[in-house]
């Protein structure tokens, strides 16, 4: 076969076979098919689609592109999570201890944040020494040990993705759908599972702007799922606003932590509950979600599954002793404090302005060379919905920086203070064949 053979194909919506779809990636990454050859490939599916069997043998063509994992040695039902992203998002390190505390094996891929906040693996890099690569070998021993394990992807991991993901950069086609839900499947696929729940953001802090959107990537996830034989479970959430309080590194894991002993801020703790309630659908220890809620708040409350996020960090040679000396370690130069002119009650409603000023402070960054201040980010000591009075203290920005005077009025504009309290949702709606 030859490029022009597919790309008349694709140019007049005639579906792609399997095999097609393989020796197009393959000859991409190896070279023989080019750059200005792909591109033209890209823009052809941006704007003819895919079928769900072409998204699904692309995301197989990615797969076999580059390294996967063994994890058959790993004792019990296996279990991953993956959010689209989001401002103030750290899900993960509360969603795993939680399941492990179910004994559940979290094995879990995850990557770095670029324009906004640190993305997962950042924030655990909070803790100094911690280890994001380990070997085959050595991951799964932490996660039969702990009950839980995250490792950062590896350049040898789905490499086809990484250069067509860079290709998509460059040409307008990064917000194609198939595209799009190959690229985060492929990552998903690549370590056997036998439940996975995908956080679908949608709003001003998400990639997917609209509910419709959302639903859709939801639904095309789910689809090329069904043809692996994977058993997956979707959250649709709002990300209008930030979750939770703490915006960030090191200020995020010390929410997460405090949320793993019942001192959690209410929308994240409603997130993180559902999705592990679902969680433990798929692995058949409970049978109803509501029943399942219930148990997993017992156990934030009480602090039971604790242990199990500091026994990995520790396991992956992290310095556990900067969480017991968090103010000591996690100190900056400013402080600035943001306080609210009116009476009323807090309506946020820039959540990607909060993510983009929290890089400006440091707790981001916009190239992969750029690196990231941990102790710097912004904590809302007021909550979405919370009543206010003049003069209160609505958030407070963390830097080491030199302050820019621009900052203060970039905050002012990520909220409002209305007179009627506004509600809060923030799970939109849960997709999946075990939640009835």
């Amino acid at each position: 076969m030859t490029f022009s053979e597919l790309i008349e194909k694709k140019k007049h919506k005639i579906e792609l076979s399997n095999a097609e779809i393989e020796w197009l990636i393959s000859n991409y990454v190896k070279g023989v098919v080019t750059d200005y050859q792909f591109s033209a490939m890209a823009m052809a599916i941006y704007f003819n689609g895919m079928t769900n069997r072409e998204t699904a043998a692309l995301t197989t063509a990615y797969v076999n592109s580059g390294k996967t994992y063994d994890v058959s040695k790993v004792q019990g039902f296996k279990a991953d999570k993956h959010s689209t992203g989001g401002v103030g998002d750290k899900t993960s390190l509360v969603f795993s201890p939680l399941v492990a505390s179910y004994g559940i094996k979290v094995c879990k891929l995850s990557g770095r944040g670029l324009g906004q906040t640190g993305g997962t693996i950042d924030k655990l890099e909070t803790f100094p020494g911690w280890q994001s690569e380990l070997t085959n070998d050595e991951f799964i021993k932490v996660v039969n040990e702990v009950g839980m394990s995250l490792i950062a992807q590896s350049n040898d991991v789905v490499p086809a993705d990484k250069k067509i993901y860079a290709l998509r950069d460059v040409t307008g086609t990064v917000d194609s759908m198939p595209l799009i839900a190959a690229s985060i499947m492929s990552k998903k696929l690549i370590i056997e599972n036998d439940g996975l729940i995908l956080d679908v953001k949608t709003g001003d802090g998400a990639f997917m702007k609209t509910v419709e959107q959302a639903e859709d990537l939801a639904n095309r996830m789910i689809g090329i799922g069904r043809e692996h034989g994977r058993k997956i479970a979707v959250l649709i959430t709002d990300m209008n606003k930030p979750l939770g309080k703490a915006i960030g590194n090191a200020i995020e894991v010390k929410e997460a932590w405090d949320a793993l002993h019942g001192k959690g801020p209410q929308d994240f703790n409603e997130l993180v509950a559902t999705a592990v309630g679902v969680t433990l659908l798929q692995a058949k220890i409970f049978d109803d979600l509501k029943t399942a809620k219930k148990d997993v708040y017992k156990k934030m409350q009480s602090g039971e599954a604790a242990h199990f996020f500091k026994e990995f960090v520790i396991a992956q040679h992290g310095d556990w002793s900067v969480m017991e000396n968090y103010d000591q370690v996690f100190t900056n130069k400013h402080k600035i404090e943001i306080k609210t002119k009116t009476k009323g009650f807090v309506k946020y409603n820039q959540a990607e302005g909060l993510g983009l000023l929290s890089m400006h402070l440091g707790a981001g960054r916009q190239t992969k060379e750029e690196s990231i201040d941990h102790a710097a980010g912004i904590y809302l000591n007021k909550g979405f919905g919370e009543a206010v009075e003049v003069g209160e203290t609505i958030m407070t920005l963390y830097t080491n920086k030199e302050i820019n005077p621009e900052w203060e009025q970039q905050a002012y504009e990520t909220f409002t203070i209305v007179e009627k309290q506004p509600k809060e949702e923030v799970i939109i709606k849960i997709i999946s064949d075990d939640v009835k």
